[in-house]
């Protein structure tokens, strides 16, 4: 068994057709050859015919011919213009570049706007706030405390988490413009949507779940918030629901709160300290930040 050769050079395979076609070799024995050295990549056995014909009528070179036309401006020097015109201005657009290099049409501009330097118009992110420096520290120290944890105990810990959030649920949503489109014909009249906003009427749910599955669903009457006492009914009922579903999983908890105030709230913490339940720091996050996770063991 023979080794084969990844990648080889079209001049190296001409080569090797130049010198076996010399030898009178058929070239179904050539092309045979090629893929036990080169692989079935290397050269179909049309293409090894074609330059078989080529040789024996009298051509030497093995390397593509010269090819006559206007030759290409991209260089690396001007990439390099390109790049750095971007990167004074990132809301550029392909006519300002224009007026940066008149000689450079549009089309060559978008080419190496976007294939050589690989640039794509992206919009912007919209988040509630911006987290400072040392928001994001302590999110890098919960993180690692939470990696170390389960590092020390494995998919244990996973198995322990249990996790809330709540949401406002609308009576009526509202269409998404992606969802009205349609196939029609080109001669069809545009179809028409009124334009609607949300409803007015929501309720607020609440959703604690594990790593098994949902754990407590339940909505609040229409017209109320979570606040604080709200906030304390519901760990009672997680803690009741986990008695009775996870047997077993509440001799030692912890709890992260989120930063919102029914969170941190002092009737909150007081609860949480009674349940025994121990509790991480949970830093703000952005664009959203849990209800709380607790870890069940």
């Amino acid at each position: 068994m023979f080794k084969t050769i990844a990648d080889p050079a079209d001049c190296e395979v001409r080569f090797v057709i130049r010198f076996l076609n010399v030898k009178n070799v058929k070239p179904a024995e050539i092309h045979r050859q090629l893929v036990e050295i080169y692989g079935e990549n290397g050269m179909i056995d049309g293409m090894v015919r074609q330059w078989v014909r080529q040789f024996n009528d009298g051509r030497t070179k093995v390397h593509d011919e010269s090819q006559s036309g206007r030759p290409s401006v991209v260089n690396d020097g001007l990439v390099a213009k390109v790049n750095e015109k971007i990167r004074e201005n990132r809301r550029f657009t392909i006519r300002m570049l224009c007026d940066e290099f008149p000689e450079i049409s549009k089309t060559v501009l978008h080419e190496i706007v976007t294939n050589r330097l690989s640039y794509r118009k992206l919009c912007s992110c919209w988040i509630p706030k911006m987290l400072t420096d040392v928001h994001k520290t302590k999110r890098l120290g919960s993180a690692l405390t939470f990696f170390t944890r389960y590092r020390e105990e494995g998919n244990e810990f996973l198995n322990k988490i249990v996790t809330g959030d709540e949401t406002s649920v609308y009576h009526v949503t509202s269409e998404l413009k992606q969802q009205s489109m349609e196939w029609r014909h080109s001669r069809s009249p545009t179809p028409k949507k009124f334009k609607t906003t949300l409803s007015a009427h929501k309720i607020m749910s609440i959703v604690f779940w594990d790593r098994q599955g949902i754990l407590l669903d339940q909505f609040l009457p229409r017209g109320e918030n979570i606040n604080a006492v709200r906030c304390c009914e519901t760990l009672r009922k997680v803690r009741r629901v986990i008695q009775n579903k996870r047997r077993g999983m509440l001799s030692q908890a912890l709890c992260c709160n989120g930063n919102a105030r029914p969170h941190s709230a002092g009737v909150t913490q007081n609860l949480i300290q009674q349940f025994g339940w121990e509790q991480f720091d949970y830093p703000p996050t952005a664009p959203a930040s849990h209800l709380q996770t607790t870890t069940c063991s």
